[in-house]
């Protein structure tokens, strides 16, 4: 099928955000697939694609060599990704697939957050394996990748997946992987050749990429993962200042939040009475990093990434099938995040807590506030709905128009115009849990 030709992105002029080659905003909503390529039929990543780009999404991270058993069980047409679990031997039925699949997605308005391959193929931890790469290969396999996806304007490339850089393993041996992704880094560069390209890092839990690698010049954007083993609340927005705060500037999001519908702290084993991570924690979650800086979130669900149907193995206890998944209620909330930010003045945002006069709240009670530098708008996210007390004297104008954002449904409720002058304090209305404050000038 030909392939829409979508702008590339590359990073703002502030190096804060992500724009079009054009200029143009670019807000990462994305979602995790990461066994798109080595489990769904053509047919069934048509609905998948089809549901996504209508909720608003428009980046879809998938895994060449994905992680469960993924170079020694095929996709679903049969093929294996590697000749003899081989990175200098690509199959090309195998690559022919993903390269329809990203063709599939472009049609759709989506990008697809491409990692090369997932990181129990390079690091000596947990997961099925095996570790197939050394600095040689990976550059090899780094260039025929580049090679192959430089003129599909809508990849996204991330090294990683889910592995630190520098760790001891089980024996207590110390390693140091850089020099893996930085040659694989360069092969995908030499691979692109001059055209803009954009790359980021994503990393086990709890930890972002600048951990280790903040300083490698190939390293376009940071990316974290807050992860699904810290239980609720896990302060995001600290991870995302400290980020925020490094030299040279980088943009950075958090790229694996906990999932809707992922049983909470399941490791090493669960226990029942934990429950699951519902709508309202990915809501909190995608906010509060979003309002305390990211340049964009990253949505998943348990079912959805491992493409979980009843008649296969399941992974941690996912507790329905993906096709039922993609219409669960965070799914279709978080695209009205994106409508939130790109409604409003992009590239002059900032992360500003001092506006908010009241208690900032810990954990579950956490408030975040982020503004336009120039003056033009003020936002509050409330995660439960208690009054709030916000100064306003950074808004450029005498008088401001005041609403509540509904993060559920994307609707406003008027509060009215307010003076800037003063203090105010806002009551949210009743329903809830979480709402955002606008204020703005008119």
């Amino acid at each position: 099928m030909n392939s829409a030709v979508l702008p590339r992105i590359t990073v703002s002029e502030n190096h804060r955000f992500l724009t079009t080659e054009t200029g143009a905003p670019f807000f990462w909503l994305a979602d995790t697939a990461w066994e798109l390529f080595h489990r769904l039929t053509r047919e069934e990543t048509e609905v998948y694609f089809a549901t996504r780009a209508r909720q608003g999404f428009n980046v879809i991270q998938a895994v060449a060599l994905a992680e469960f058993d993924g170079l020694n069980q095929p996709n679903r047409y049969g093929d294996y990704p590697l000749v003899d679990n081989d990175p200098t031997q690509p199959n090309e039925a195998y690559f022919r697939l993903v390269d329809e699949y990203c063709q599939r997605a472009a049609a759709h308005g989506l990008y697809i957050g491409l990692l090369p391959t997932w990181g129990d193929k390079l690091t000596h931890l947990w997961g099925t394996g095996p570790v197939v790469f050394t600095a040689d290969n990976a550059y090899a396999y780094g260039l025929w990748m580049g090679q192959r996806y430089r003129l599909q304007t809508n990849i996204l490339w991330v090294m990683g997946g889910d592995r630190p850089v520098t760790y001891q393993d089980a024996q207590g041996a110390a390693h140091d992987d850089t020099l893996f992704w930085r040659e694989m880094a360069r092969g995908i560069r030499e691979g692109v050749g001059d055209f803009p390209l954009l790359m980021t890092f994503h990393p086990n839990g709890g930890v972002s990429s600048s951990e280790w690698i903040h300083h490698e010049a190939w390293l376009d954007m940071n990316m974290m993962q807050s992860g699904h083993g810290g239980g609720h609340d896990v302060p995001v927005w600290q991870m995302i200042a400290a980020d925020a705060a490094l030299l040279p500037a980088k943009p950075t999001l958090d790229g694996e939040p906990n999932y809707e519908d992922h049983p909470v702290n399941p490791w090493p084993s669960w226990n029942p009475e934990n429950g699951y991570y519902r709508d309202d924690d990915v809501r909190k979650q995608c906010y509060r990093s979003v309002f305390a800086g990211g340049c964009g979130v990253t949505y998943g669900h348990h079912a959805v990434w491992q493409f979980f149907e009843n008649w296969r193995t399941p992974i941690n206890y996912p507790d329905r099938e993906w096709r039922n998944a993609i219409l669960r209620p965070g799914a279709e909330q978080i695209g009205y995040l994106r409508q939130l930010m790109e409604s409003r003045a992009f590239f002059s945002r900032i992360s500003d807590q001092s506006i908010v006069v009241s208690a900032i709240g810990e954990g579950g009670e956490h408030i975040q506030a982020t503004r336009d530098a120039q003056g033009a708008y003020l936002m509050v996210y409330l995660p439960t709905a208690r009054p709030v007390s916000v100064h306003l004297s950074d808004l450029h104008c005498e008088q401001a128009l005041a609403q509540w954002f509904d993060p559920r449904t994307g609707a406003y409720q008027a509060i009215g115009t307010v003076s800037t002058r003063q203090t105010q304090t806002f009551t949210p209305p009743s329903g809830g849990p979480d709402w955002v404050l606008v204020v703005e000038c008119q």
